[in-house]
């Protein structure tokens, strides 16, 4: 994750501790003033201050952050905000020309360009933490200051927050990622009506589909998502998923790997119903499952 460089402002070395100061970017998503950007951005602030691209300054409050998804959701007062306009991530191609738009190194309103380079990136987890990762892989120039700022598509609309990169000196180095809009709506939504992140669980131990597995269930392709366990008397469990099931679609949507499912699981709130398609010793069936 990437915000201003480790260390700026704090006063280290110069002989007498200041308060610590970071920056970031972030999207205005309703017109009366809820604005998203990261949860790493504003996650431990004391107080948050936001200047809109009219240089006119507000002091925003807290509205929520969700560290699963590294997203978090502030207010300004203020009405007749401009509002981006959200597309449908899930639509995105690999190809797809997109803009990163943000403020890195302080750099007011950069935008740089790049394409979808993959889609359903996670990245390795050394925590316990719960994380809910299915990032929108682009070779657009995000660096520390970027983090919370809009991917758009050619259409200018919302496809994904900048959220991290992969680099050995901390800047850019080719590859940048961001949290599908299609996650981050679901989420700014939770925080607006009920104050919380309402989260549906299935109640699984899963693993990436290799060749082996693939081969032994009669999939002519290696796709999808092996059920390893099912937790008893959970979810999964009680709509009839069974440990050695594959799980091809939710909702029609394909699961190529575990990110991507646990993309399509964040997406649905307790008590919400989602059809599983899943293959059972080499038989396609169809699961109605209430989260």
């Amino acid at each position: 994750f990437f915000g201003m460089p480790e260390g700026y402002g704090d006063g280290r070395g110069q002989g007498s501790p200041r308060e610590q100061m970071g920056s970031g970017s972030g999207v205005i998503i309703r017109k009366d003033g809820y604005i998203v950007t990261n949860n790493h951005v504003v996650g431990d602030a004391s107080s948050i201050e936001v200047t809109l691209n009219n240089n006119q300054t507000y002091t925003a409050s807290l509205v929520g952050t969700d560290p699963a998804t590294d997203v978090a959701i502030i207010k300004i007062d203020a009405d007749n905000l401009p509002v981006i306009p959200f597309a449908d991530s899930d639509k995105l191609r690999l190809g797809e020309w997109v803009l990163a738009i943000g403020s890195p190194y302080d750099l007011r309103s950069t935008i740089t360009a790049g394409i979808v380079s993959a889609k359903g990136r996670s990245m390795p987890n050394y925590g316990k933490d719960l994380k809910i990762e299915s990032f929108i892989q682009t070779d657009a120039a995000v660096n520390p200051g970027n983090s919370g700022g809009a991917l758009v598509n050619a259409a200018g609309e919302l496809v994904g927050i900048n959220t991290s990169i992969i680099s050995l000196t901390g800047s850019y180095a080719g590859y940048s990622f961001a949290v599908p809009v299609n996650i981050v709506s679901k989420v700014a939504d939770d925080f607006i009506q009920y104050g919380e992140v309402r989260r549906a669980m299935l109640g699984v131990s899963i693993t990436d589909m290799t060749s082996n597995l693939a081969a032994s269930a009669g999939l002519g392709e290696v796709r999808g998502v092996y059920v390893a366990d099912v937790a008893k008397d959970g979810v999964a469990e009680n709509a009839g998923i069974v440990a050695g099931d594959i799980i091809l679609e939710v909702n029609l949507n394909r699961v190529q790997n575990s990110a991507a499912l646990q993309e399509q699981i964040s997406r649905l709130r307790p008590g919400e119903q989602a059809v599983f398609t899943i293959v059972r010793d080499g038989k396609r069936k169809e699961l109605i499952v209430t989260l």
